[in-house]
């Protein structure tokens, strides 16, 4: 009789484990969906404001249309090629705004100031919401490299999380974290 008890004890805390650790691989994909939303949601704002400041006529017109093209192209982008284009506007962002220059005439138009301040806010947010989500996709993996979740299939079908990785380098001219520390 005793022996039985202690079978279905062991039974009830391998159960309990395996339930456990189950809900915290769900807890961890829901956890990616969001930050890849909010990466998403970043990326978009960034172009979006990319693409404003192409069309926005006070940049000479090489640099309106390589920026304007870069965002359209990063807008647009299919799942595959998104690091890429991702990758590609950040380099037009820092070539652009690499000058003084640029940023002037950006600042002296009539909304300049603000869409500069746009600018910085969306260039530095995307850094930390691809360190978010990348960070998100590491802990995952750490998790569904366990034995005992691939064994058993704990991640049911789930795809195997991707990190994002992209060249998110703002230009050092609208990267104030220095002036803001």
């Amino acid at each position: 009789m005793t022996t039985l008890i202690w079978i279905a004890a062991a039974l009830v805390v391998i159960g309990v484990y395996l339930s456990w650790t189950a809900g915290r691989l769900d807890r961890l994909h829901a956890r990616i969906d969001a930050a890849r939303a909010a990466l998403d949601a970043q990326l978009l704002r960034r172009a979006s404001v990319a693409q404003e400041v192409g069309t926005s006529g006070v940049l000479d017109p090489a640099a309106s249309l390589v920026l304007y093209q870069a965002a359209h192209e990063a807008r647009q982008a299919e799942e595959d090629q998104r690091e890429v284009a991702e990758s590609q506007l950040s380099q037009a962002l820092r070539v652009i705004f690499g000058e003084e220059a640029q940023v002037e005439a950006v600042r002296e138009a009539e909304g300049g100031a603000q869409t500069i301040a746009e600018l910085t806010a969306a260039v530095r947010r995307v850094p930390m919401a691809r360190r978010f989500h990348n960070d998100s996709v590491r802990a995952a993996r750490a998790v569904r490299r366990h034995r005992v979740v691939r064994y058993l299939r704990l991640a049911g079908h789930a795809a195997f999380p991707l990190a994002f990785e992209m060249d998110d380098e703002p230009p050092a001219i609208l990267d104030d974290r220095s002036a803001g520390a």
